[in-house]
């Protein structure tokens, strides 16, 4: 397992998450986690607006950051939500 930062830049402002550390197999599954923790698959309603993160896979970075320990489980580990 892996550990990366996820950030996006689409939606800022109150109530938005900027960015996420996540663990993940790889950076694709990466980008699919959402900040939140609940939405899994946010990624695959391409119609619906999420304004509190990226609308898209592919407007998300994910910077690698190294691997986890073995007892680290897959999703969010900590986000950073603008509250307002």
């Amino acid at each position: 397992m892996k550990l990366f930062l996820l950030t996006q830049s689409e939606n800022s402002g109150y109530d938005t998450y900027d960015s996420a550390v996540v663990c993940a197999v790889d950076e694709e599954s990466a980008k699919k986690i959402h900040p939140s923790g609940h939405d899994s698959k946010w990624w695959q309603r391409p119609n619906e607006r999420y304004s509190s993160w990226a609308t898209s896979l592919d407007r998300v970075h994910a910077q690698y950051l190294g691997e986890a320990l073995d007892a680290i489980l897959p999703g969010v580990i900590c986000a950073s939500f603008n509250a307002g």
